[in-house]
């Protein structure tokens, strides 16, 4: 039974998938960097610094007026948090299209890397050997 993992982790697809998910997990943290660092300030600006994550209904319990949604939730009051779901859902959007721009952008490259530098000219060569034994065929039959 040892012999047999040690041959599936030794498979080249399984090594590839661990340092791709190893990969992934690293970049999660630039991506999410990017998105709270870099563009939710800019869309701040469009909106007014408006953050919609503290938007909520209260459903039940008591809340003091002007509370955070985390202030709502501490006090125990249940909550329609409708501003936080936006905001997750607005981000999703905004890591899925960057990480859309990496993909196509590593896609390009990938593909010029393994495009021929210099494409030598087709030259023409003489008759290939099929077409010599057919001009002979072709010349006993018309004997």
């Amino acid at each position: 039974m040892l012999s047999e993992f040690r041959d599936f982790i030794a498979r080249g697809n399984v090594m590839d998938m661990a340092v791709g998910i190893i990969i992934g997990a690293a970049f999660t943290a630039i991506v999410t960097s990017v998105v709270g660092d870099l563009i939710n300030p800019i869309i701040g600006l469009f909106t007014g610094g408006v953050d919609f994550t503290d938007n909520y209904f209260v459903l039940a319990g008591e809340v003091p007026a002007g509370a955070s949604l985390e202030q709502a939730r501490n006090a125990g009051a249940s909550v329609f948090a409708y501003g936080a779901f936006g905001m997750a859902v607005l981000n999703f959007f905004i890591i899925a299209f960057v990480v859309f721009m990496l993909v196509r952008y590593v896609n390009k490259v990938k593909s010029l890397a393994m495009k021929p530098d210099d494409v030598a000219p087709e030259v023409p060569t003489g008759p290939s050997e099929k077409d010599i034994l057919i001009e002979i065929r072709d010349s006993l039959r018309a004997r």
